[in-house]
């Protein structure tokens, strides 16, 4: 696969994997983790008997499930390696397909926990043979709240097994974990705060109703963009989506609440550059990897220091150059102070919207009080905030309509 040189993670991680120790590792997002594990443990396939599951991974998204089996196949191409993806769905043909794979043993299972527990219910998946479990991203799971799936799936599981567990930021519950169902792992722990240097940071002090028009003005100088748009909130995708459109951008939107299909053809679409923008909230911050993304925009300010350099982390892979711009409103400006802290420096926030006829930007003061805000700051007319859907209002010159969106 043209691969001739380790990064620091996989250089760190596979002898201790070969040697057979439990592991607890922890490396930024887009650092080569995925090749850490997998490139040691299909080494082993061919020791094992065929017809047995012998490595489960977890994972916490169904996109992060198909990419690890994309990379299995391609990776154990020369070993044999079989594998598949168990994740959410119709009980279709899909569900068939997992099925006979958990009874007749591929190599490689890769799971969300959800999904998983929905097949061990119905007893015929056996992991007797297993040899070794991998949680990747095991913090983005905790935090959409695995936490009961995979200690249920645990005792499933032999109590002798090496246990690997990848995490990009390591808070004290995933060390309560790794107490928990690992035996005197080795740790690895590498720098989580810093972007990559190839990475243009902007940010722009923006109210919700400016953003949209903001935006499309920051891009018309931009040829044949790829973006990823992210949004904190999963209810705000397709108002974004829709405020892109009237703007006569092509976008499109991708959220836990989408149907598997429907994430799968816009997933593979926007990588084959068939639309620019692809809005979505944090299940891709974590592990996609999108090649060659331009852009990277917040629309909202993360809510964790950490999720700020996963979100920017797609864009700027492999030393590439790439942008990333975030939006910060009145609310948000707390969390870029969390940010600064995180990367040890003062951020530039520029305030443009006055300029370009959107009306004043909020002003930055991150030690106001804001808890009282939506009382002393209330537009003229008490429509205006319950349209979320209302990004830009053309047919007013004094400015875009305030709004909660």
């Amino acid at each position: 696969m043209n691969f001739h040189q380790a990064t620091p993670i996989q250089e760190m991680a596979i002898p201790k994997i070969l040697k057979g120790s439990d592991l607890l590792a922890c490396a930024q997002t887009g650092t080569g983790k995925t090749g850490a594990y997998l490139i040691p443990i299909l080494d082993r396939v061919p020791d094992y008997p065929k017809g047995q599951i012998s490595t489960l991974i977890l994972v916490p998204t169904r996109e992060l499930a198909q990419q690890i089996d994309e990379q299995v196949q391609g990776l154990g191409y020369y070993v044999d390696a079989t594998s598949i993806a168990i994740y959410g769905g119709n009980k279709g043909p899909e569900w068939e397909q997992q099925k006979k794979a958990l009874t007749q043993g591929a190599d490689v299972i890769i799971a969300t926990p959800g999904r998983l527990i929905a097949h061990l219910q119905l007893g015929y998946v056996k992991f007797d043979q297993l040899k070794t479990l991998i949680l990747d991203e095991a913090d983005r799971m905790l935090d959409m709240g695995f936490i009961g799936d995979i200690m249920n799936i645990l005792k499933h599981l032999p109590a002798q097994r090496q246990t690997l567990l990848f995490s990009a930021t390591m808070p004290p519950k995933i060390r309560d974990l790794a107490r928990r169902i690992m035996h005197q792992p080795e740790e690895i722990n590498l720098a989580v705060s810093k972007p990559a240097e190839g990475i243009d940071q902007q940010f722009y002090l923006a109210g919700d109703a400016q953003k949209v028009p903001l935006l499309i003005h920051l891009m018309q100088s931009v040829e044949n963009p790829s973006m990823v748009l992210f949004t904190s909130r999963k209810s705000e995708v397709n108002v974004i989506v829709r405020a892109l459109k009237k703007m006569k951008w092509d976008a499109r939107g991708i959220s836990s609440d989408s149907e598997q299909g429907e994430r799968e053809t816009i997933l593979r679409d926007f990588k084959n550059r068939a639309f620019p923008i692809l809005v979505a909230t944090d299940v891709l911050s974590r592990g996609i990897d999108i090649d060659n993304l331009s852009h990277v925009v917040n629309f909202d300010v993360p809510r964790d220091p950490e999720d700020y350099v996963h979100r920017i982390g797609r864009t700027a892979r492999a030393a590439a150059k790439g942008t990333a711009i975030t939006f910060i409103n009145d609310q948000d400006q707390h969390r870029v102070v969390r940010i600064e802290r995180l990367l040890e420096k003062e951020l530039e926030k520029r305030s443009i919207t006055e300029g370009l006829g959107l009306g004043p930007a909020p002003l930055w003061d991150p030690k106001k009080d804001r808890g009282n805000k939506k009382k002393t700051t209330a537009p003229q007319t008490s429509s205006s905030a319950e349209k979320p859907k209302r990004f830009f209002n053309k047919k007013k010159k004094t400015g875009p309509a305030k709004t909660q969106g």
